[in-house]
């Protein structure tokens, strides 16, 4: 049994796997119809690009040369890069390969210059957030308060040449119900879209 890390990017046949398994996930927990065109229009919501070098980038974890793990990041400035795309095959998990895959990517952003990594996971997935919870994230939403009046629940942590200190992002509060949180969501992931999408046009207008 070999395992390997390979970069590899959303337009890949070997990153089928990770897309499948993904549509299956979010849907499966959230329906369908919980976001415009599903679970497969947020994962190709933006542009591949944003997933390579030098903004970003994109990673399987192969065994025996099948994808059994992956994810990516981007960037929203200088000092952060949000994770993206974590994934492991549902028949292999508690084997470490999230971890994994997680550790790869911010040594990755690291080296990239990136001392902030951002991420953030549905209020459904208490595993991802005990993941992130073991690797160090921050919360940065108040653990003791039901999650579904948060919807997607922040996290954040220092790397690179910041390894180590401690997060000062201010800790959001929880909505007063589930359909504020969702406009809150919304909302924000606007915001961050609009930011890393100028992000992405800025650097492309540099290298032409």
């Amino acid at each position: 049994m070999t395992d390997i890390v390979v970069r590899s990017s959303l337009l890949d046949p070997a990153a089928q796997p990770l897309i499948d398994g993904l549509v299956s996930e979010y849907d499966g927990r959230y329906g369908a119809a919980s976001r415009p065109g599903g679970a497969r229009a947020e994962i190709f919501r933006y542009p591949v690009s944003l997933f390579s070098h030098p903004l970003g980038d994109f990673l399987l974890l192969q065994r025996n040369g099948q994808t059994v793990a992956g994810g990516a990041f981007m960037s929203h400035d200088d000092e952060t890069a949000e994770m993206k795309r974590i994934w492991t095959h549902p028949h292999l998990r508690r084997q470490g390969l999230a971890r994994a895959i997680v550790l790869a990517l911010e040594e990755s952003a690291a080296q990239l210059g990136y001392t902030r990594s951002y991420l953030s996971t549905g209020f459904r997935q208490p595993e991802a957030v005990a993941l992130y919870l073991s690797l160090g994230y921050r919360p940065l939403f108040d653990p003791s308060a039901d999650p579904s009046l948060y919807r997607s629940l922040p996290f954040e942590k220092h790397i690179g040449e910041k390894a180590g200190q401690v997060g000062t992002t201010p800790i959001y509060p929880p909505a007063a119900s589930f359909e504020e949180a969702t406009a809150r969501v919304t909302a924000l992931k606007t915001a961050q879209e609009a930011k890393i999408r100028d992000r992405l046009a800025s650097h492309d207008a540099s290298a032409a």
